[in-house]
């Protein structure tokens, strides 16, 4: 949907506040990936560039309602942004009343620690709209949430736009899913079905191809009667899996499943790969990737693609042995013309180790969110910048 953006809006002697999406991961006390505050930095920028002073807010992590604690301060994200634009950013636990100046860049404390936020607050949304002229949405992995510092405050502010990742993310799913180039292949991976069902449902109504991989594929498997072994399978959910095959097929598309496997007999680091023809897997296997054939066969599917969505790596591809379908998959969306998303933490892990980052069209950096889309749910906080725009 077209949204309004800050590019569109005189930001010069505003007050702006931007909510980003900075809950970055932590190992040892450090950032361990500042993928997130990297792509925030572009709508941070824009906006001191015009001549605003600018408010960043984000959540980070699942702190305790009501309270602060030293793991829950965004103070280490702040040095961080500090350190890529080259000045302090000092972070603000007593805000209510501040008045940030033209051409001055800060930052409000952990916003998930305030009571209210999740329940999207009037009242906190009414603190924050308090605080600026123009309320800026850039924290594309939180549309899904109706929260005060995403909802509430773009219904109170003087004036709601998007950012430009916010809008780029919107532009990116938008040309995947409501308007691609054809074929449209998705690619589905995961542990369960059950997690991902009404995603599943939902691109069947849409793709030309669906393929699933995965835990998720065992369990379209047995829907097929093929046999599974030992594998993770959700047996309460082959109905559903059956479902989603005849929705496909009748507008035309298909849900081509594995032809042949790679199985252990343990969920183990060390555990040999045998390759089997899927009919040939016995009750003590474990499918823990696809196989060769299979992979030569999707990656066909993608060459050939005009469109291809990817949510969910093909095996344990954190076990070298059984990462060949993922790899695979990864290589082909490298080499494909066609315009590729993918998005998910599992999937851009997995297109970080493979080192295709450069070569898939768009990478999301929304998780609930990328899903969210995908499944064609409501996303609140979309809905209501386009109600202000």
């Amino acid at each position: 949907m077209p949204l309004r953006t800050l590019t569109d809006l005189a930001l010069a002697g505003c007050r702006v506040l931007i909510r980003a999406d900075l809950n970055v991961p932590f190992a040892n006390g450090r950032i361990s990936d500042d993928t997130r505050i990297r792509a925030s930095l572009p709508t941070i920028h824009a906006a001191l560039r015009a001549g605003a002073g600018v408010i960043v807010m984000s959540h980070l992590g699942r702190p305790v309602e009501g309270v602060c604690g030293p793991a829950d301060s965004l103070e280490p994200v702040a040095r961080r942004i500090g350190e890529l634009l080259g000045r302090t950013v000092p972070v603000i636990a007593d805000w209510q009343n501040h008045q940030v100046l033209p051409g001055e860049l800060v930052m409000l404390e952990n916003v998930r620690t305030l009571p209210g936020e999740a329940a999207d607050s009037e009242a906190l949304g009414r603190q924050y709209a308090a605080l600026c002229d123009v309320f800026v949405n850039d924290a594309f992995g939180m549309v899904h949430r109706a929260e005060a510092s995403t909802h509430a405050v773009a219904r109170f502010a003087p004036q709601a736009v998007a950012g430009l990742l916010l809008s780029h993310e919107l532009d990116a799913l938008g040309r995947a899913l409501l308007a691609p180039a054809r074929p449209l292949v998705a690619i589905v991976g995961g542990a369960k079905v059950s997690t991902k069902l009404t995603m599943l449902e939902s691109l069947a109504d849409k793709v030309d191809r669906l393929i699933v991989g995965g835990g998720i594929a065992n369990t379209f498997l047995l829907a097929a009667g093929l046999p599974v072994g030992r594998s993770l399978v959700e047996t309460g959910l082959v109905d559903q899996a059956r479902r989603v095959i005849d929705k496909c097929r009748a507008r035309g598309g298909d849900v081509p499943l594995p032809t042949d496997v790679v199985v252990g007999r343990r969920f183990d680091p060390a555990e040999a790969a045998v390759i089997k023809p899927v009919a040939e897997v016995d009750e003590n296997d474990m499918i823990l990737d696809i196989g060769p054939e299979s992979a030569a066969r999707i990656a066909w599917l993608q060459a050939s693609a005009g469109t291809i969505v990817w949510n969910g790596p093909v095996g344990v591809f954190e076990f070298d042995q059984f990462g060949g379908g993922t790899e695979a998959i990864a290589r082909a969306i490298a080499a494909s013309p066609a315009f590729s998303i993918a998005g998910g933490g599992d999937t851009l892990a997995a297109v970080a180790r493979f080192g295709i980052t450069d070569q898939v069209s768009y990478l999301s950096t929304g998780g609930g969110a990328f899903l969210a889309f995908l499944e064609g749910r409501p996303l609140p906080a979309v809905d209501m910048l386009a109600q202000r725009g």
